[in-house]
Order: structure tokens, then sequence, then C-alpha cells
């Protein structure tokens, strides 16, 4: 099994663990063990798993505002989870390509690994979310067959973007491609760094 497939079956997995419950509070439990890439994904995705709620319950037209406020600062502490999590896969590769030397006309890619590997967690949520509506018995059929058309083109996503995620993984250990790596630097939680928030300080 290569990489992509393994990831694609541990995000399905946490995906379908986290739907017992289907709840956002639900706790994670991790099945992989300390220090493994597999628990690192499956860790990734529950927070994208979690996230994808938090989006629907927070476009709730009759949420109470305070609870919406609320929501919103969860989800901006979840996606920078997400973000740290990202950037930590992203140190994983560095770590396992970091002997070899890229060639002196070595391409640089638009997209690091990690990030690669995080559409393809959101796209994994997408293809089950879809595959649930393009099956939803209350639905009518020209629901169904709406869903069931977008989820043929997501599932073609799927692949083209596995194998893209697979090319660039093996172009990086044959050296043609370098391996560069470039923090996010969200500013917006940083109390330093957002305005809104060190003028309160400095008040």
């Amino acid at each position: 099994m290569n990489f992509t497939d393994t990831a694609w079956k541990i995000f399905n997995q946490s995906i379908e663990d986290y739907h017992v419950l289907d709840n956002v509070e639900t706790p994670v439990k991790n099945p992989f063990e300390s220090d493994t890439l597999e628990r690192i994904l499956y860790a990734k995705n529950w927070i994208d798993t979690v996230q994808w709620h938090l989006e629907d319950i927070i476009r709730d037209e009759n949420i109470d505002p305070v609870e919406a406020l609320q929501l919103k600062r969860t989800i901006d502490s979840s996606n920078q989870k997400r973000t740290d999590l990202v950037e930590f896969i992203d140190s994983w590769f560095l770590d396992k390509y970091k002997n070899i030397t890229p060639k002196p006309n070595a391409k640089i890619n638009t997209e690091t690994p990690a990030w690669a590997v995080d559409r393809l967690s959101i796209l994994a949520l997408k293809v089950y979310h879809m595959s649930l509506e393009a099956n939803r018995e209350s639905a009518s059929e020209e629901h169904r067959l709406n869903c069931q058309s977008k989820l043929n083109v997501l599932l073609t996503q799927k692949q083209d973007l596995s194998t893209s995620i697979i090319q660039l993984l093996t172009d990086i250990e044959n050296g043609d491609v370098k391996m560069k790596v470039y923090k996010q630097m969200k500013m917006y939680n940083d109390e330093s760094l957002n305005p809104i928030l060190y003028q309160k300080e400095q008040k």
C-alpha cells in the first residue's frame, strides 16, 4: 500500500470513528502508536472532521449570537492547531529526506507534501458527506442524482490528487524537486501581531 492509500484509509477511519457519536465535543481516541506518521495523520483528520461540523453549526441562522462568537473562537483555535499539525507533518518529511541532495536543476514545488496531504484529508470529508447526500432516502431523486454527479467528480479528484502526491514524493526522493518549507506565520491569533489584540493590551 502506497503512502496516499494509507493516508486515505486512515482519514476514513477517523471520519467513521467521529460519526459513531457525531458530536464535536467527543474526545479523540487515536488508535495508532505514539511517534508514528499514522498517528499524526489520524489526529490531522480528526481536527478537520470536528471543524467541518463546527462550520455547519455556526451557519445555523437561528444560532444564539453568544454561542456563535464562542464557536468562531473555537474554529480559530482549530485552524491554528490544523496549521501547526500540517507544519509538523512537513517536518516529518524534511527529516525523512534530510540525506537527499537535490540535483542542481531541481525544481521547487508550489505546495509542500503536507499541504497536499491537508487537501486530501479535506477531500475525504467531502467524499464522505457527498456520498451520504447521494444516498439520502429523504431527499428527492433529483437531489441524489445531482450529488452522485458531484461525488463522481470528487472521486476523480481524489485519484488525481493521490497520484500528484506520489509523484511529488518520488521527485523529492530522486532529487528532482527540492523540498522547501515556509511557515504559515498566521497573525490573527498572535497577540504581538494582531493590532486588535496588542492595541488592547496597550490601553
